[in-house]
This record gives structure tokens, sequence and C-alpha cells, in this order.
């Protein structure tokens, strides 16, 4: 009965939505759709997808309502539930042998050392995902509701090798499920995560073989090295890869991109931004990116924002407001993994306005361990010490400090390690000012003595000021 059906409670109901007109409240159950059940958000959104929707709702007195709804093909309801996923999150039942988690210090917030590998998560924020929770029913499900694209965590082609990496004797087995969704024409990308000694060299080269024979609808493959933190006693050992060994894998990779761009229009197979500055080289034209398909995999990011800086330097330079004689000094302080890039792109910036004076730090991560060099793992406590022993030292810090916004929590103004943001300025005795990715903002925020302002969702902070004609 359709009356003790649990249901899924309804947490928001937005302004002039179809819920709204229809009186359906904050703490209302959804319990059907077109008399379907609905396990979870997937199964809201497909059966939503109908101009004539019969929806049953449980009132929070009891009630249940059956409403008739005429409406467009693409309107929901317009409300949120109180689980986003509209069920529990699968979690990870791989132990893989370059685990980022597995390296994490003890003592951080416990939201830090979930692992998943949900499917769902895959298409709703673009996770990486291993395979090895899903059953063939799940990749049936995602042919039926044709959702797209799917991220998939491949590592290697070889199945005896994957179970090894992925520690879990069933690994090797649901790679089956590639050619499954490829001959159903459902569009994927896939993740290398490349470890010495594993599946680099000819295991590289077979990944790559064996995958490229999914195009076009395995649209793109990221190779990226696996981090390694000072937290690895009892673990696989892994090294880091030399330059040269860098210059090895950008080699391999480059000199499949041609063929596969020939035939499909596509570069296919890219190496992250990590290996081009380990191996010294610069970082490939724009083209060559297929549109930065990977570029949460860090695949492009940098490439990306010398052409943003340099398209912004250009538009800002013809403004009389920010070609004055008022002087602007600020610091940036950044991972070592960009240093060399953002000090290139601050230069720029000082070359074009006479006012502007750039200091920027390379901030060592010591919390997790200097093999650790991006940004966005930049802990407050670090941040806070090698910027006060800089002005210590006798160093000029100027007007205040900008840091990338990814050393903070989505959001939020917290940091890693829970210091808030408001915590760092009283330490530093300076503002410290996020910024967000993009070069118009990396520009702006330097040029804009005014870039404080309002985030989007409403809450005081910081957000990049987006240029005026766009």
């Amino acid at each position: 009965m359709a009356g003790r059906l649990k249901g899924h409670k309804i947490s928001m109901v937005y302004p002039d939505s179809i819920a709204m007109e229809l009186g359906i409240e904050v703490g209302d159950y959804l319990l059907e759709v077109n008399g379907h059940k609905i396990g979870d958000v997937f199964d809201y959104r497909y059966y939503m997808k109908d101009e004539y929707v019969l929806v049953l709702i449980r009132k929070s007195n009891g009630e249940e309502w059956e409403l008739e709804i005429e409406k467009d093909y693409d309107d929901d309801l317009g409300v949120e539930f109180e689980n986003s996923l509209m069920s529990d999150y699968k979690s990870c039942s791989n132990k893989c042998i370059f685990c980022f988690i597995d390296q994490m210090p003890p003592g951080m917030r416990e939201t830090l050392y979930f692992k998943d590998d949900d499917s769902r998560l895959s298409f709703l924020q673009g996770n990486y995902i291993t395979l090895t929770n899903m059953k063939m029913e799940d990749v049936e499900r995602i042919t039926k509701m044709n959702l797209a694209p799917i991220n998939i965590s491949v590592q290697t082609t070889n199945p005896e090798l994957r179970c090894k990496m992925l520690h879990n004797r069933f690994a090797g087995d649901k790679l089956k499920f590639l050619q499954i969704l490829y001959e159903n024409h459902v569009e994927m990308n896939g993740q290398i995560v490349l470890c010495k000694g594993v599946n680099d060299g000819e295991e590289l080269k077979r990944s790559i073989d064996d995958l490229s024979k999914l195009l076009p609808f395995m649209r793109s493959v990221s190779v990226v090295p696996a981090g390694i933190t000072k937290y690895r006693e009892g673990l696989y050992p892994l090294e880091l890869f030399s330059a040269e060994e860098s210059r090895n894998v950008i080699d391999l990779i480059e000199s499949r991109q041609e063929e596969f761009f020939e035939e499909y229009g596509l570069h296919f197979i890219h190496a992250s931004d990590e290996w081009y500055i380990n191996a010294n080289l610069p970082f490939p034209d724009s083209e060559r990116y297929d549109g930065y398909i990977q570029l949460e995999n860090g695949v492009g990011m940098m490439r990306l924002l010398i052409d943003e800086v340099m398209e912004a330097i250009d538009y800002y330079s013809s403004i009389d407001d920010f070609n004055n004689d008022s002087k602007i000094n600020v610091t940036i302080a950044t991972g070592k993994l960009p240093y060399t890039t953002i000090n290139m792109l601050s230069k720029k910036v000082m070359e074009v306005f006479d006012n502007v004076n750039i200091k920027v730090l390379d901030i060592r991560n010591v919390f997790f361990g200097e093999t650790i060099t991006v940004t966005g793992l930049i802990i407050g406590k670090d941040l806070v010490d090698q910027v006060c022993a800089y002005r210590d030292a006798g160093n000029e810090l100027g007007d205040r400090i900008l840091i990338s916004s990814s050393m903070l929590r989505t959001g939020e103004e917290v940091f890693l390690d829970d210091l808030t943001l408001s915590e760092v300025i009283e330490a530093i005795g300076l503002p410290v000012v996020p910024v967000e990715s993009g070069g118009d903002a990396f520009v702006r925020s330097i040029i804009d003595c005014n870039y404080k302002m309002e985030r989007d969702n409403g809450t005081e902070g910081y957000i990049a000021y987006n240029n005026p004609e766009n």
C-alpha cells in the first residue's frame, strides 16, 4: 500500500514552483510518480520527464494527496529533498594502492575519511568511480535512463593488475561494463592514476590501446600521477616520477594524440599538468585539450589560466579605472606546483599595470608532506606559519594576501585543518582574500582594491568579480 511507503522528505519548496502552487510544503513526503516508487534522485528525474504526471504526496499530518500535473516536459516539482541523493551514499569497497584517503593523518574531521564510489555522484558532481560497486542492473539503468557522461577510474585494462591495484578481486571483471556502455552509446570519460613501476610503461600502452577501441563514446582519458603523502607507513611502496620519467610519459601520450585526432577529431589521451611541470616542459596549446574535457583532473588548468589571464590583462588595461597612480601591493600565496606559472603571470600583470607590485610565495605542504604540491591541499596553519615567517624575515606583504578559493571547503570559509578564514586573517594581521578560479578573477583580484563582495549564495565572503562583458 502507498500509505506504507517511506517516501522522501521535502526540505525546501522553491517560490513560484509547481509544488508551491499545489500546496506542497516542507516536511511533506514524495511517495510515487506515475505509480512508480522513487528509489533515488535519478528515478525522480526520469519519471518526472513528461508533460503529464501523477504525483503521490503524504502531508505532514498523514493525509495522502494524489496530484495530477500538466507541465512542460523538463519541469520538475521545484523542491529539494532532505537527502540530495534520495538514498544512502555508496562507500568504496576497494583499498587502492594509491588511495589518498588512506594517506591522511589521524585527527581530521570525519567527513574527510569517507570514501565514496557512487555512480550517481559521477553524473551529479563529476566524480570518478571504479565500477566495483555496480551490478548489471545498475548499468542497464544507466543505458535506459540515458545517463551521461559517466566518469570512470580505469587505472589499467589488465584485469589481473586492476585487481591488484584496487585490492578487489572483482575489479578486473567489472571492466566488461565499459564494453556494454560503449555498445549502448553512453558517453564516458576515463582516468588512469599512474603508479611508477605498476601500471606505467607497457601497461600504460596497453590501457591506451584498449580504451581507444571505445572511441568515440569514451571521449577522453586523463593520466595523472599518484599523490604521495608522508603518511604511507604500512601501505604499498610508491615512488615519485623523475623529470626524465615524466618526459617519457608525455612522449608516449603525445605520440598517440595525433592519430586519434585524425580519425575521431579528439586527442583522447591527455597528460595532466603535473607531468609538464615536473618535466620542465611547456604546456600544450589550448586546441590539444579538446575543450578542456578533463579540467577537473588538472588537465589543461594551467594553459587555460594563462590564456584567460592574458585576455583579462588586455581587457582591463583598456579601462581607465584600472590605470592610475594609486599603488597596489599584494602577496599571492600558492602551492609549489603552480608557483612558476603564477609567478610568470604576476610579472605579466606588473608589466602592464605600472602601479602594481606582486610577490608570490610558494607554500610548502608541511602537513601532508612536501611531495604534495597542489594549492588545494594547503592547510590554514601552513599558510599562517609561512606567511608570517616571510614577514618576520623583514619582507613586506603589501595590502592583502590572495589565496585560491580551492583551499577552502566548498561554500564555506574553512580550511582543511578547520581553521577559519577569520582566524587566519587575525593571525596574519592582513586581509586574506580567496580568489575563484579563472584568469579574469586572477587579474581583477590584483588590480581591484574593492574585490570583496558577496558570494553567489548571499553569504558574506569573497567571490570573483566577473568581466562586465560576460
